[in-house]
């Protein structure tokens, strides 16, 4: 089997356990408490919740999967495959909520497997290198990192009103992103050893990077409405890590002259199909006169 079958199969898995685990931590970051709490509180009192921690080991085991799939193929073809996540969490989301997949929904979610088919086999992504340089790295924290605390200071500004929500959620996506990029260089220095892992600088900063995601992400949940929130996270994470993959990691898209147009129409499908269907998963359960399908 060859290495990027491999890393699909991989990936897949993982948008699995990762979409089980973010609908069970959806809820506990509702559920959990009744009183507007700031990011830290409200991670700390679902560090007390079983059902979240619960959802936790699940998407831990999704991120395990993902690691694995980082180590046979490039950042860019597995965060398009992680998108499937949504695909995943629809029926699971409707499941919970008691409600049915409309018609409306499964359009949008063909027209996700499809543009990610796309992505995956027109775009052909390359394999770059593994780990970037502290000069690369320097690059990415002066030009990101005041973004995302303008992004923070924005949420804090707009505290109580949707844009809040999408503004935590931008920030939440970007550290998952950044982070899927971060777990590429751990995972290539395996083969040298646990004594080489530990020594290396990405594995802390992997570490805190999981830990604000996570706790940035749960806030996002209770910012406002999920149909504002889970969009942003969903969108900004697949883009931050691709952007990174081909900026300081090398990857690059082979679609050839004539495939260029296609992977164009595909990443805009890609994106548009994304938010449609996060909109809808967080949406309320629909009126009984609505036409259903499943």
């Amino acid at each position: 089997m060859h290495r990027s079958d491999i890393a699909t199969l991989f990936a897949l898995g993982a948008a699995l356990l990762i979409a089980i685990g973010d609908v069970i931590q959806q809820r506990s970051a509702h559920d959990v408490t009744d009183e507007q709490v700031g990011p830290i509180a409200l991670f700390l009192q679902l560090l007390r919740d079983k059902t979240w921690w619960l959802g936790s080991l699940v998407a831990a085991g999704g991120f395990a999967l993902q690691a694995a799939a980082l180590g046979f193929g490039s950042v860019l073809l597995v965060q398009a495959l992680i998108v499937t996540s949504l695909l995943f969490a629809l029926p699971l989301s409707a499941r919970f909520a008691g409600r049915r997949i409309t018609r409306y929904q499964w359009i949008w979610a063909v027209l996700l497997a499809a543009a990610v088919a796309v992505i995956v086999t027109v775009g052909d992504p390359s394999k770059g290198q593994a780990r970037a340089g502290f000069e690369m790295w320097s690059w990415v924290a002066a030009t990101l990192g005041p973004v995302l605390l303008l992004c923070l200071l924005g949420a804090r500004l707009f505290r109580g009103k949707p844009v809040a929500a999408v503004l935590l959620g931008l920030v939440a996506g970007s550290l998952w992103g950044l982070f899927a990029v971060l777990m590429k260089g751990v995972v290539d220095e395996l083969d040298h050893g646990i004594v080489a892992v530990l020594k290396l600088p990405e594995l802390y900063v992997w570490a805190v990077v999981a830990i604000a995601a996570t706790a940035i992400q749960q806030s996002s949940f209770r910012a406002g409405s999920m149909a504002a929130s889970l969009p942003a996270v969903t969108v900004s994470e697949p883009l931050v890590a691709s952007v990174l993959g081909v900026a300081i990691l090398g990857e690059m898209l082979r679609p050839g002259r004539s495939g260029w147009a296609l992977l164009v129409i595909a990443v805009v499908v890609m994106i548009a199909a994304t938010v449609e269907l996060a909109r809808t998963e967080a949406a309320p359960m629909p009126d009984p006169a609505e036409p259903v399908v499943g």
